[in-house]
């Protein structure tokens, strides 16, 4: 029944949805394969005669309130196998199920080993099977990352311990001050058919079992509530009960439980725009991967901050860019879900307790960039863990704002933990630009419960910030006065302590444009409602340097040779909406020349960065051109991006471009295709979410659009960017329409109901 439904399955979800291999991963970084509940994770690496599964939760932490610290990796299981001469062998991922699979044969024998991390029952679950009885005999070994004792009874392992002898970063010799101190423990039970097992030599020994299925729970004792210790509850107990509870039940049910909860998430979106070749789909990832990729170097293993394009030439793949676009909305899926931390730097997974930029939340562009694209791809719930931990942090950010710059509200440093300490140097704009996200989830929710309890608690804080921090000099210009940011940088180079700079000029325009709009929706503050607006009318804004250039500074140092791969003095452009080409064709046209300056060449969540811009600018050709390049150049063969090394960001960024070339809605309105490129021309997209409580179906056919379906959350007018003549209907009537401007309508709406929007072809 089991192999039967997996065949619909693979049917159903098609070759552009399962990721898959013909050999065991041998790299942890570039071949081992994810799962995830959102809090609960794992890379399975499908080994032969020994599986390796390497798992994570996501709030095992070392740190505290004064520094950063640095996410941990939990432990292994291991579970080895007498299986050695092996033919027909297959690992996939089909991520339409969130469900990982290895099959193979050894002497005759077909085996069989389906995995996934459920979010209803809070564990891993593994099932293993062979098409004869008695098949399976071997061990399986448990191991904690921090040297806690193994435990071995009956069917069950498990370890418990806590960080206290562990908050040192990156060596020993160096401790954290005031560390939060975490207890976290893990547990292995294993439930067999057929033959024995017993617990033997820190170990579970199985022979001769016709199938094994394996429970696997992690916890720390971690709550998001400072005024708690941030400590609350005893994780053994929590993990026993939870592998126990799903132990008790039937394998095909806790499945069915599993598949429909993240079908939920999952299935409210589909993109096509093309057909792979059946001889390519007919290939492993790698290989795809490869023939894609066609003579480009492929990913380097060494960070290269400046980088040059990626040339290649490989074959067209439009699944392969479809698979990766529903790839980032499957890690999304995996790693951010109501309950949990929100995604880090390597959304869940880690495999070291020194990672690479401690595996942490940095906000100068990081973290803002995982979360841009969740709720156009139709994943609000996805974003609440971001907001819940920025609600969680701001205690301790006003306080050590306050002591370092006696101002109120509060401020963000680079590097940041769970517990909000920070390190590395002060960012000013960094909280408002965290911020931005916040009030974005507004724009596409309108939920103003969430409004009031999340959003503008932040927005008020950062007001009165840059109410504190602003101030005024003479212009630049030699006519009157603005208001500067003083002593400020842009991430990450350049003069650090320069006043005016465009990246804190622009998150403040941003902040203090979302508080004024926020307090209004509220009917709250209409006395600093008024102020935010004088300040930010007061701001010193974007500027045109002497080659044509959108300045990074206030002073016109920018150089054209510089290809920095960080865009910071562009946000205006993305994630903002100050400058955009169809209400500031100057200031756009500059950034575009900025953009040239710095060339295509980035490392992975840069080139996914520039993909967005691009979009934004309405060049669809050269934003697919760059979305080419960095899946020939930023991607490993597992489709995790390489900054390098592994970095979400640039997956969940790589997500957002795609959405932005099919739908922008930052302006006033919702503007359909606005950066299609020549090599999608024929496609649908549904479910694509837009801001205004919209969601939209689109078809197109010759780089046209050809007809659209607008559902409406909140009867809210919908305004319309289309070009060309249009009819609007709703349930078979036709709906009157004012025209705004040339190729701008807005209709009305009614909650809960479906618009069909159609464009008049012209004659052939």
């Amino acid at each position: 029944m089991l192999l039967g439904m997996f065949s619909a399955a693979a049917a159903e979800s098609g070759a552009d949805r399962v990721l898959w291999y013909d050999e065991p991963a041998a790299s942890w970084q570039q071949q081992a394969l994810p799962l995830g509940n959102g809090s609960l994770g794992c890379m399975v690496f499908g080994g032969v005669p020994e599986e390796r599964i390497q798992f994570n939760e996501d709030s095992l932490w070392i740190g505290g309130e004064t520094n950063t610290g640095a996410y941990q990796a939990f432990g292994d299981v291991f579970i080895a196998f007498d299986h050695e001469e092996l033919s027909d062998y297959r690992r996939q991922l089909d991520i339409s199920r969130a469900i990982h699979r290895v099959h193979y044969t050894s002497k005759g024998v077909r085996y069989t080993r389906d995995g996934f991390v459920s979010a209803p029952a809070g564990v891993m679950i593994f099932r293993f099977t062979a098409d004869a009885p008695g098949a399976h005999s071997g061990h399986i070994r448990l191991t904690d990352a921090h040297d806690a004792t193994i435990v071995a009874e009956g069917n069950v392992l498990s370890a418990a311990g806590d960080t206290i002898r562990h908050q040192f970063y990156p060596k020993p010799g160096r401790t954290w001050e005031d560390p939060v101190v975490l207890k976290y423990a893990s547990r292995v039970l294993v439930r067999h058919e057929g033959g024995a097992i017993e617990a033997a030599d820190g170990a579970i020994r199985f022979k001769g079992c016709d199938s094994l299925t394996v429970f696997v729970g992690a916890a720390t004792d971690y709550v998001p509530h400072r005024d708690r210790g941030w400590t609350e509850g005893d994780p053994v107990e929590e993990v026993k009960q939870r592998v126990e509870s799903a132990a008790k039940r039937p394998f095909q049910e806790l499945l069915t439980e599993h598949v429909a909860d993240y079908r939920e998430l999952y299935g409210r979106m589909t993109v096509d725009w093309g057909t792979t070749a059946s001889d390519q789909l007919a290939l492993p990832t790698d290989e795809r991967m490869a023939a894609y990729r066609g003579d480009g170097p492929g990913p380097g293993e060494k960070t290269v901050y400046e980088a040059e394009a990626v040339g290649g030439t490989g074959k067209p793949d439009p699944d392969l860019e479809e698979l990766m676009y529903q790839y980032a909305r499957y890690l999304m899926i995996s790693c951010s879900r109501p309950g949990s931390l929100p995604s880090n730097l390597q959304g869940l997974w880690n495999d070291r307790n020194d990672p690479e930029w401690r595996c942490d939340y940095h906000s100068d562009v990081n973290l803002q960039m995982n979360y841009w694209f969740v709720d156009q791809a139709n994943l609000g719930e996805c974003f609440e863990p971001f907001a819940d931990w920025f609600h969680a942090i701001r205690e301790v950010r006003r306080e050590e704002t306050w002591e370092h710059f006696k101002k109120r509200g509060f401020a963000m440093r680079v590097e940041n933990g769970i517990f909000g300490g920070g390190s590395y140097r002060w960012s000013i704009g960094d909280a408002s630009w965290l911020a931005n996200n916040l009030w974005d989830h507004y724009r596409y929710t309108l939920d103003e419960d969430y409004l009031k309890a999340r959003a503008y608690p932040a927005l008020k804080d950062l007001f009165m910030f840059w109410e504190d921090h602003l101030v005024e000099i003479p212009s630049p210009d030699g006519e009157g006065t603005v208001l500067v940011s003083p002593d400020g940088w842009s991430p990450e180079h350049g003069p650090k302590s320069e006043d005016g700079v465009s990246f804190e000029q622009q998150l403040a325009w941003d902040l203090l444009s979302n508080f004024a709009e926020a307090s209004e929706i509220l009917g709250i503050d209409e006395e600093e409602r008024a102020k935010a607006i004088d300040m930010r009318d007061r701001l010193l804004g974007p500027r045109i340097g002497k080659w044509g250039q959108l300045q990074e500074w206030m002073v016109d140092r920018d150089d054209p040779e510089n290809r920095h791969r960080h865009l910071s003095h562009l946000i205006a452009v993305h994630p903002g909406c100050q400058i955009s080409p169809l209400t500031t064709p100057e200031l756009a046209e500059a950034a575009r020349v900025s953009m040239n300056a710095r060339g295509d060449g980035a490392t992975g969540w840069s080139k996914a960065w520039k993909i967005n811009m691009w979009a934004r600018l309405h060049d669809g050709d050269r934003a697919y051109k760059l979305l080419a390049e960095m899946l020939r150049g930023n991607v490993y063969d597992n489709l995790l991006c390489a900054h390098p090394p592994f970095q979400i960001d640039g997956n969940f960024g790589y997500a957002s471009g795609v959405g932005e070339m099919l739908v922008q809605s930052h302006m006033d309105g919702i503007h359909l295709l606005p950066a299609l490129p020549g090599e999608w021309s024929d496609g649908h997209a549904r479910g694509i979410r837009a801001r205004g409580g919209f969601e939209i179906d689109l078809r197109w056919k010759e780089n046209r659009l050809f007809h659209a379906t607008i559902r409406s959350d909140h009867g809210r007018d919908c305004v319309l960017r289309v070009a060309g003549p249009v009819s609007v209907f709703t349930g078979g009537d036709e709906v009157e329409f004012r025209e705004l401007e040339p190729g701008r309508i807005a209709f009305p709406t009614r909650a809960g109901s479906e618009y069909r929007v159609l464009l008049e072809r012209p004659e052939e």
